[in-house]
């Protein structure tokens, strides 16, 4: 069974995982919305675009702005866990109280839940689709 609470040293490997990962998903996010500003400027030349050349344009930003959203929402995440680092609460499950695994907060450091827990959650989700 891991210890109750992380040590200093390995606090600190997380909360330095968290801020690389905040930085690398900033950079996609500011990368996202320079194509799609590239993309608006598009042909001004007066040609008539084909439909098929507009759909794929479109299907592209709603592509981006869900990967854009959906990074968002990790950032929100990884937000959690830097705060949870402060107050001291970083590597328990936010569910049960019960402590993450290190394998798990190396895979996923903005995990708020235990694995069991976390598939308890996505069992009762699939139960109610």
């Amino acid at each position: 069974m891991p210890n109750k609470k992380l040590d200093k040293k390995k606090l600190e490997y997380y909360k330095k995982l968290l801020l690389k990962l905040k930085e690398s998903i900033i950079h996609d996010i500011y990368n996202m919305s320079q194509d799609s500003d590239n993309q608006d400027s598009g042909d001004v030349s007066g040609h008539v675009l084909h439909m098929a050349d507009v759909a794929t344009d479109m299907y592209d930003r709603e592509f981006n702005l869900g990967l854009a959203s959906n990074e968002r929402e990790i950032l929100q995440k990884i937000e959690a866990a830097l705060r949870r680092i402060q107050d001291g609460t970083y590597g328990l499950c936010l569910g049960t109280g019960k402590p993450i695994s290190q394998a798990r907060l190396k895979a996923i450091p903005y995990a708020e839940h235990c694995l069991k827990y976390q598939e308890e959650l996505e069992e009762k989700e699939n139960i109610r689709r």
